[in-house]
């Protein structure tokens, strides 16, 4: 190496040193916390080293420019090792602080780690800008009767090496492996720098041998460093910096920056302006601080620069992965869709600490209907079922967002097509509102009551409650299809024992015709006619039997036109003999529509059936039937139990679900509606607990071509 060019290879090989630290730590960016922070210290030393070689190769009078870079990149060093401290100092306080309280405790711990910390930076950005301006470094020279930039690279060495002890010796004994040798590499940087300026303070001049020599200290401890990097990012989890640090001091390092080319930028305006220099470098100056602090207060641009920062610099705050196997794991142990039900609001509220929530899920009118709570109470309030037509409905299906009342207070305007008026009550202590979507469509929602402590969320929750929902919404609609099967399942067997029950009663029919084959015969034979008693008696009881085990007749639909009000006349004296008797009342003489008498009859004979079982016999049932200019309605009123809204939303036309245990088949009512639809009618229910129950039916009235129909069946 030529002597000549000395200085200049020594700093040219620092910038090569940190130019490969710079790479290893940016590729380690997300999986060390500090290392954003990190990444920023060596970006400078980088610049420092570069713009030091440049200035030697151009073979000019250098230091004064040098000075601010090298001050600015103490600085860097100053604030990484401060937040490292912070952070030592509160893990060995208190390991199990929340995040709020981590937040806070850490910027608290910034302040005081150094005993002046905050006039620290303020001190170095201040030398910063004093060295960048010449007329200010002769007057504070001439002030103090010395160069107090010797001084003030004296007072930085300083500084670090007690931040240097300070991390060390806070740092417990487990976890100091990873952090020995970025403390001998900045301790060697800062006894160097205090062997320099100490020297040249002394003898009031620069020792050029020592300087010129630093471009190759520096590349030395550049090994030491990446070790260390490559050690914090294995041990990152002792190493969690409050994302609100990191934020808050890149965004200082910035404004610093910001604050020296700015700086900068108006002495050599202020310098080559001429005689409009002066007042040219104020109107430039009083600018760039009105954008600073115009940047500074936008709300926008720090909303940008925040999430652009947690997604690109700061690790995640859960791990997907690990989360995705835990909820993947749970639901393949769940065995029936109540126990999903509950699964779904547990998941989704201990991921933000909601105390509670309740799921609504869609049926089949497309209608959602409160189907599990938890630490919640919505039953018997407006809410409990909400119509698929209603406004945040929409908005959930539209949007597929996550719905926050805590940002809905801040910026209501966030959410203006969504009416949530009705789920502002206090009272009701709701928090959030989260989609289930299953291929973009909404198969049931959960609201969240408030946390514990009140919390914001961020972009990584609105992710992992939206993912988790997916997947959620997909088990959901699984455990559904599987329950459809079921009830196919069940249908099934149903037509099983229909094959069953017709192949007894041809038994039956058999045993009775062969009675009265034999009757003309032996009808005056007093053992023919024991017999034949004996075998009617044995036939009444199979048949009595059959009865209870099928309550309903499968006839093969044949539609004709029929009198609507005759029906329902034969349909009340059928049954007349059961208590209370039900009453028809009418002002009508007929009413016409197409139809089978027997289904027609057996849906109303179903519907009074199940009115008269419940109501006392004190209590009354009446049927009603008025006619529009299209459509028969049919209202059958009892004065009942009743039922309330979440048996009718989700139980009463369900296949295979009775109330009356061994008595009843549960599937009457289903197949009342079936038929009911099959006929372009609706059928609709409205109950109350201990008031009763109304059942509407609307069948279309017999059109023009209905006589047509009438004929061919003639």
């Amino acid at each position: 190496m030529n002597a000549e060019f000395y200085n200049i290879y020594s700093y040219l090989l620092a910038t090569g040193a940190y130019t490969v630290l710079l790479v290893l730590s940016l590729w380690g960016i997300r999986r060390y916390t500090s290392g954003v922070i990190f990444f920023i210290a060596v970006f400078i030393s980088l610049l420092w080293s570069a713009y030091t070689s440049y200035n030697l190769y151009q073979d000019e009078l250098y230091t004064s420019s040098i000075l601010p870079f090298e001050a600015l990149r103490n600085l860097a060093w100053f604030i990484y090792l401060l937040v490292m401290i912070s952070h030592l100092e509160q893990t060995n306080t208190n390991h199990n602080d929340s995040v709020l309280s981590s937040t806070a405790q850490t910027i608290k711990r910034i302040l005081k780690t150094s005993f002046y910390s905050p006039m620290l930076i303020v001190f170095s950005i201040f030398v910063i800008i004093a060295e960048s301006i010449p007329e200010l470094t002769f007057t504070i020279n001439q002030l103090i009767g010395m160069d107090f930039r010797l001084l003030a690279h004296v007072s930085f060495s300083i500084i670090g090496l007690i931040l240097v002890e300070q991390l060390y010796r806070n740092t417990m004994n487990e976890h100091r492996w990873a952090i020995k040798f970025i403390c001998l590499g900045l301790g060697g940087i800062f006894i160097f720098d205090f062997i320099i300026y100490s020297k040249s303070l002394l003898f009031a001049d620069i020792d050029f041998m020592l300087w010129n020599s630093r471009g190759i200290v520096n590349a030395l401890i550049v090994p030491l460093l990446a070790i260390s990097v490559v050690r914090l990012q294995e041990d990152s989890r002792a190493y969690t910096i409050s994302r609100k640090v990191i934020f808050h001091t890149s965004a200082l390092v910035g404004t610093g920056l910001y604050l020296i080319v700015m700086s900068l930028a108006g002495f050599y305006i202020k310098k080559y302006g001429g005689n409009w220099g002066e007042i040219a470098q104020i109107i430039f100056i009083f600018l760039a601080l009105l954008l600073l602090l115009s940047l500074m207060f936008s709300g926008a641009i720090r909303a940008k620069f925040k999430v652009y920062f947690n997604k690109h610099f700061v690790h995640y705050r859960y791990d997907y992965r690990e989360e995705w196997i835990k909820l993947s794991k749970t639901l393949a142990e769940l065995e029936s869709f109540d126990e999903l039900s509950h699964f779904i609001i547990k998941t989704l509220a201990d991921f933000v600490d909601s105390s509670g929530g309740g799921l609504w899920v869609q049926n089949e009118q497309g209608d959602y209907y409160l189907s599990e709570e938890l630490n919640f109470n919505f039953t018997d309030t407006p809410l409990e079922l909400i119509m698929s037509d209603d406004a945040v409905m929409q908005f959930l299906h539209s949007k597929q967002w996550v719905i926050d009342l805590y940002e809905y207070d801040d910026n209501p305007e966030v959410y203006d097509q969504a009416d949530l008026s009705r789920w502002l009550d206090k009272q009701k202590n709701i928090w959030l509102l989260i989609p289930l979507l299953q291929q973009n469509e909404l198969k049931a929602f959960v609201v969240l009551a408030r946390p514990r402590v009140t919390r914001k969320l961020n972009w990584e929750d609105h992710d992992l409650l939206k993912t988790a929902g997916m997947q959620l919404a997909n088990a959901f609609v699984l455990s559904k299809a599987s329950e459809e099967l079921s009830t196919a399942r069940q249908f099934e067997a149903f037509s099983r024992l229909s094959a069953f029950i017709i192949h007894d009663l041809k038994n039956l029919v058999a045993q009775v015709s062969l009675i009265v084959k034999n009757a003309e015969k032996h009808k005056h034979n007093p053992e023919f006619i024991d017999d034949a008693i004996d075998t009617l008696e044995n036939v009444v009881q199979k048949m009595q039997k059959l009865v209870n085990q099928l309550r309903q007749r499968n006839v093969q639909d044949t539609p004709s036109n029929l009198d609507l009000l005759q029906v329902m006349q034969d349909v009340v004296k059928q049954q007349s003999p059961h208590r209370p008797m039900p009453q028809l009342e009418t002002q009508l003489s007929d009413c016409q529509i197409a139809g089978e008498q027997e289904k027609i009859s057996a849906v109303l004979s179903h519907l009074i059936q199940n009115a008269q079982d419940a109501t006392d016999d004190n209590g009354s049932i009446i049927l009603s039937l008025e006619k529009t200019e299209q459509n028969a309605i049919v209202k059958i009123i009892d004065t009942g139990i009743g039922m309330d809204k979440r048996f009718v939303a989700e139980r009463l036309f369900k296949p295979f679900d009775t109330t009356k245990g061994n008595a009843g088949m549960g599937i009457g009512v289903y197949e009342a509606k079936s038929y009911i639809l099959k006929h372009s009618g609706t059928i609709s229910v409205q109950s109350k607990i201990g008031q009763g129950t109304t059942f509407t039916i609307q069948l279309p009235l017999k059109l023009a071509g209905a006589k047509a129909i009438d004929g061919e069946n003639k």
